[in-house]
């Protein structure tokens, strides 16, 4: 069996310790790429909802002040306010799943990468203490 000196293992370590330091960065990265991903395929559609539920809101507001002659109006506008309101719920709640499905893939994958790393520095760390207490002993 090959001996490895403490250096060597004292090297490994912080090597692994920066592979770790890396994939934390990388998620981060992948993170708030995937924050901007979603904010650009989503943003622009809620901003534009919202746009016309507030036109649609102060002309439905207009057309109940004015019952008498635009009660087709006062109709057709809380229809269409509905159809936005639900619009921009929808597209707010589907934003939020697609960032969390995103966040979690990152996360697991991470995870995953960081957990086995771990276990290298587990089995690096139990190989530097039998050599320090072979050293000692």
């Amino acid at each position: 069996m090959i001996k490895i000196s403490e250096d060597d293992i004292r090297s490994q370590i912080s090597a692994k310790e920066d592979e770790i330091t890396k994939i934390e960065e990388e998620a981060t990265k992948q993170e708030a790429a995937a924050e901007k991903e979603i904010e650009a395929e989503y943003d622009a559609k809620i901003k534009a909802a919202e746009s016309k539920l507030g036109s649609e809101q102060a002309a439905l507001d207009q057309a109940t002040e004015k019952a008498a002659e635009w009660v087709a109006n006062k109709k057709e506008k809380a229809i269409s306010v509905k159809i936005l309101s639900k619009e921009v719920a929808s597209g707010s709640k589907m934003k939020s799943k697609a960032l969390s499905i995103k966040l979690k893939e990152i996360a697991g994958d991470k995870k995953v990468k960081i957990k086995a790393i771990q276990g290298e520095i587990k089995a690096l760390n139990k190989e530097l203490n039998a050599l320090l207490k072979a050293a000692m002993g």
